[in-house]
């Protein structure tokens, strides 16, 4: 009977690769998560950015597997350069989609999946290559437990960290080039460890130098690069600018004032951003009557929250807002304190960081009126609140008396979305009353207030109001022949027409 070989006892080179693959999975995830979220940030529609970017990552990466073997001598070598690629590709990634986004952007999708392209192939070359050289004292099952185990571990270690840590406190310009630098050291260490073996040593160390001297310099300007695209992007002076786990919030000032943009796409614009928040608020306020209790979902900007203080009647508010950087912002920024009024410091006004769907689901207060203040349905984490389940629990936490209203799209570029909502709401057995307003950054706008009895005209609106008045409120109810209802497909959980609806409407007019 033969004794059992002994397992070879780890050098200290294998730890330090294995250490390494750690860090490649880490940046290669990293990589692919900034090109979706950028992705969703520009071109919306995040469940199929995400899904097209990770379905080309990992084909790349099967390329990247297959061309490794071609790969046969001086591995060490061709390990050390594909992980300066790596770090210079994919370092350099969200500053470059940033960049072409704002002077270039037909040539953003072409970069897009170019750049994720190249970087899951050399990924895909990069783990081969370290287990070929682990190869040389291990056995084959202990070398794949092992490198698989510590790719999972740093694909782990970012998949949290990219939304709760980085992402808020770095932004993505910053992020990428941070992991960038993180694959040049993993490099330079390669260089170390393997100086003995490596051939033309002293190139290899001068290119080192220029790419970990090129990321470490683009770190240090990450912020007069992202400036540089976003000056360019929103064409009036940036005053602040913030990324948050859910969006990237950007202020901007020029003739037309301030303007709050959420993903690169507008919110307000100081001029007339009373024209939409008084069509939005006031109709559905002032015929309840006598509101005490009102809930704003959404609007975490407060505007909306200004307009229904205007009535001596309301004893609480309650804004529902997913993004608590939104409400911090619009609650302690001085300049956007003086726009909505100190609205969200008013003691009345109690402010719940958390979504909207879970929030309906979860209480059971109800509110007598309740103002429905959501981005557009352009990805499906949006679209989910225009469908009838949605609308089905916001039915539930209205009172008998109470209205609900909603902002609806444009009815004349995006008709057939417009008249879908109503069509969503009614199938709830809610009365719909559908009405539109022209606030001129946005063009004509659509609105629908939702309830249990039908909709009256209120006699008297609150004085001070620059837009709406009781003898032309009635306008707004009545559609032209170009904005009339036409037939719609009620929105589900399960099909989320909306969404595929909005983006043909709205990309006939931005393409």
């Amino acid at each position: 009977m033969t004794a059992p070989a002994l397992q070879a006892t780890p050098r200290p080179i294998d730890i330090a690769l294995l250490a390494s693959v750690f860090v490649i999975a880490a940046c290669g995830l990293l990589y692919e998560l900034a090109a979706g979220a950028l992705a969703s940030y520009v071109l919306g529609d995040s469940v199929l950015q995400f899904s097209t970017v990770i379905g080309t990552y990992l084909f790349a990466m099967g390329v990247g597997s297959w061309l490794s073997r071609y790969f046969e001598r001086q591995l060490p070598a061709h390990f050390l350069r594909i992980e300066l690629l790596v770090a210079l590709i994919g370092g350099a990634l969200p500053a470059i989609l940033f960049v072409a986004n704002a002077y270039v952007p037909g040539a953003f999708r072409v970069l897009l999946y170019g750049m994720v392209f190249a970087v899951g192939t050399l990924v895909g070359l990069e783990i081969p290559l370290v287990m070929r050289i682990l190869k040389r004292n291990a056995q084959l099952k202990d070398l794949v437990s092992q490198v698989l185990t510590f790719d999972y571990l740093g694909a782990l270690a970012v998949s949290l960290a990219f939304p709760l840590l980085l992402v808020p406190h770095l932004g993505l310009v910053r992020t990428g080039l941070l992991f960038g630098v993180m694959n040049a050291a993993v490099a330079v260490w390669a260089l170390w460890l393997f100086r003995h073996e490596l051939r033309r040593w002293r190139a290899h160390a001068l290119a080192c130098a220029a790419v970990a001297g090129a990321l470490l310099a683009g770190l240090a300007g990450a912020e007069h690069i992202t400036r540089f695209a976003e000056d360019k992007f929103y064409q009036d002076r940036i005053v602040m600018s913030s990324a948050s786990p859910y969006q990237r919030i950007v202020v901007t000032q020029g003739k037309a004032g301030h303007r709050l943009y959420l993903n690169g796409n507008l919110q307000f614009a100081e001029r007339d951003e009373y024209r939409y928040h008084e069509a939005l608020v006031h109709p559905a306020m002032a015929a309840q009557g006598a509101a005490k209790r009102v809930a704003v979902l959404g609007g975490g900007d407060g505007m909306a929250v200004r307009e229904i203080l205007k009535y001596p009647s309301v004893e609480s508010v309650t804004l529902v807002e997913l993004d608590p950087a939104m409400t911090q912002l619009f609650s302690q920024n001085p300049t956007l304190t003086q726009l909505n009024g100190h609205a969200l410091a008013d003691p009345r006004v109690h402010i719940v960081n958390t979504d909207a769907f879970q929030w309906l689901q979860q209480g059971s207060d109800t509110f007598d009126v309740i103002v429905v203040d959501f981005p557009d349905p352009t990805n499906f984490a949006i679209g989910k609140l225009y469908t009838n389940s949605f609308y089905a629990l916001l039915d539930q936490r209205l009172s008998a008396s109470g209205y609900a209203v909603v902002q609806t799209t444009s009815p004349l570029v995006a008709r057939q979305s417009f008249w879908t909502v109503v069509q969503t709401i009614e199938s709830v057995g809610l009365t719909a009353a559908p009405y539109h307003a022209h606030v001129p950054s946005f063009g004509e706008w659509g609105f629908v207030i939702a309830s249990r009895r039908p909709w009256r005209l209120p006699t008297a609106l609150p004085a001070g109001l620059r837009f709406l008045s009781a003898p032309t409120l009635p306008l707004l109810f009545d559609f032209p022949l170009d904005m009339a209802r036409v037939p719609a497909e009620v929105t589900r959980l399960s099909n989320q027409v909306l969404v595929h609806t909005y983006e043909q409407e709205w990309g006939r007019v931005t393409h």
